[in-house]
């Protein structure tokens, strides 16, 4: 009987060693791993008097928005569909993405709007007057490999 309790001792021992040392590894990955973010930006024309009096409008040359990717995409589509009633959007599918929205909200003068108002940053492009916005964004799943 000694021999059985010593052979049980070390099996357990090893088996448990075993699954200590997987969960160490697979958390190690799920850190080194960041996981794919996707953010639509959108844009859209609106009429100067829909711009309201405490918007601050940037101007389209701006190097902070030009430092924002798929932002002056966003707004050629907008300018170039003369998108009034619907956003021309523009998808950033990459790990990251998501900073996107951060940086629409935070790197330049974000308006937030009532009821009557869109949200977003009013940029003037040429002789028009553009929005932009993160419309929607999501974290995805970790890649399976």
């Amino acid at each position: 009987m000694m021999i059985r309790g010593k052979e049980l001792a070390l099996s357990m021992l090893a088996v448990g060693t075993a699954a200590a040392v997987g969960y160490v590894l697979r958390s190690s990955e799920r850190i080194d791993r960041s996981s794919k973010s996707k953010a639509d930006l959108g844009a859209r024309l609106v009429d100067r008097e829909a711009v309201p009096d405490d918007a601050t409008v940037v101007d389209v040359t701006s190097q902070r928005l030009a430092e924002i990717p798929g932002a002056r995409r966003a707004i050629d589509r907008a300018v170039r569909n003369d998108a009034r009633e619907e956003w021309a959007h523009v998808t950033i599918d990459r790990e990251g993405a998501w900073s996107v929205v951060d940086s629409v909200r935070g790197a330049l003068p974000y308006y937030e709007g009532s009821d009557t108002e869109y949200n977003g940053v009013y940029v003037h492009y040429n002789d028009q007057i553009v929005v932009l916005d993160a419309i929607g964004w999501a974290r995805l799943e970790e890649p399976l490999h």
